[in-house]
């Protein structure tokens, strides 16, 4: 374990493999190559991620910073419109892609698109997402990144329908696996470049371990993932704020969405999750365990390892921390030391290179507020200067992402290499303003 800089008095610490890996990095505009350590390209490359980070006087507590993150009105900041593109599964579930720029803007066909994957219960209307695509996806000539953006909106949420009685979980990769086929498939010379939050982070972080180096994102950003769900959960648990406030405010969150899509859970087709559904309507205030235990243990997934007993059995299978050493992108882990939800973030990425794992002091669960107006967020202009090396300045492999792919008989993109799954384009979507929240749910988690 190599250790650099330190969280005292507001710097961030990071966690470096023995060896970090040496990448690909070009050298000039005649197309040179160099090798430079991942390290090395962290510190010269991304500055701000080492540079001071103070929270404003009234946001100091991580809890503030979570409550604020959650209930402050950011709908007139960082304004971001998307194109909708629903994606029907070969199981017969329903993905929301939504894209920008949604029009009016030219962006190349090779440019690098950011793939993001949103919280709990949230989606591209997050103002943790539009932080950074406001930025990232405005033309160069404005000081923007030229680059277009993807959020992967889980089945049921951000106004996607539900079309299957399966819902998604922690670790519902094959959701992330078909997203990124279709992606790939539609812009086959572009970069990908995975960005997660909260629970997106934890499922960005299964799939890569799960790929390897056949992952068809060439890497990752993640903040506030929760690694260990089982740890993290019973630490919420034996605290009366962390059950009663976070605990409570997540189960309600997604007691909400089973709520609003009943009617396809209840439709008999399939039995364990029309019970399960029926009990989740009728639990009374149900923290996030509970829940979990009656519904996502049993609706998460399709095949095994699914039905889980309870949610302790699903939290140990889902959970992140230990699958690090599988990772073969460049990948970079950012927690807050004051997060609420997320009491246990992993310190030591072990032998793999390519991971580094980063801890700032405060800034709770995905708020990092600086500005005296408390509207900008610390980790905006580090991520965006991560977006812009992962995707400019590495030599990646120029092979196209989408050469596996072809369109079965039955009109689904298939992957030679996996013919069990499937997607294709249905009708529907178009301009979605991606400014407003969710009537029955809270943002920000």
């Amino acid at each position: 374990m190599v250790k650099i800089f330190s969280s005292r008095s507001g710097f961030a610490e990071f966690h470096f493999a023995p060896q970090p890996a040496l990448l690909p990095v070009w050298k000039d505009d005649k197309g040179g190559i160099e090798r430079l350590s991942l390290n090395k390209l962290l510190e010269t490359r991304c500055p701000s991620f080492f540079k001071r980070y103070q929270p404003p006087l009234w946001l100091t507590n991580g809890h503030v910073q979570t409550i604020y993150c959650i209930m402050g009105n950011f709908s007139a900041e960082d304004q971001v419109w998307y194109r909708r593109t629903y994606l029907r599964l070969a199981d017969g579930g329903t993905l929301g892609l939504d894209f920008t720029p949604a029009e009016g803007t030219m962006v190349k066909s090779d440019a690098p698109i950011i793939v993001i994957q949103h919280g709990l219960s949230g989606g591209s209307h997050e103002p943790y997402i539009r932080a950074i695509l406001s930025r990232a996806c405005s033309p160069t000539d404005e000081g923007g990144l030229g680059y277009r953006a993807v959020v992967i909106n889980f089945r049921g949420c951000a106004g996607v329908p539900l079309t299957s009685p399966l819902f998604y979980s922690a670790g519902a990769t094959d959701d992330t696996r078909q997203a990124l086929m279709y992606i790939s498939h539609m812009y086959p010379d572009a970069p990908l470049l995975g960005l997660g939050f909260s629970l997106g982070s934890n499922v960005l972080t299964r799939y890569l371990a799960e790929e390897g180096s056949d992952s068809r994102l060439q890497s990752a950003c993640i903040l506030a993932c929760p690694w260990d769900l089982k740890q993290n959960g019973d630490s919420l648990d034996q605290s009366l704020i962390g059950k009663h406030l976070w605990l409570k405010g997540m189960g309600r969150n997604m007691q909400a969405l089973v709520k609003r899509h009943s009617k396809v859970l209840l439709d008999g087709s399939n039995g364990e999750v029309t019970k399960a559904t029926e009990a989740t309507l009728n639990l009374k205030n149900p923290t996030l365990d509970e829940f979990d235990t009656t519904f996502t243990a049993i609706a998460g997934g399709s095949s095994s390892p699914f039905p889980f007993p309870d949610a302790a059995s699903y939290y140990i299978w889902v959970s992140s921390h230990n699958v690090l050493g599988k990772i073969r992108v460049p990948f970079l882990a950012l927690n807050a030391g004051d997060d609420p939800v997320v009491n246990h973030v992993p310190r030591d990425c072990g032998d793999n290179g390519m991971v580094v794992l980063g801890l700032t002091a405060c800034g709770g669960h995905l708020g990092w507020f600086q500005s005296a107006n408390s509207t900008d967020r610390w980790t905006t202009k580090p991520v965006l200067e991560w977006l812009q090396m992962v995707g400019q300045d590495l030599a990646f492999d120029p092979t196209p992402r989408g050469s596996s792919l072809y369109i079965a008989d039955d009109g689904f993109l298939r992957d030679q290499d996996n013919t069990r799954l499937g997607c294709k384009a249905i009708e529907g979507g178009g301009l979605i303003d991606g400014n407003a929240g969710e009537q029955d749910t809270f943002t920000g988690l």
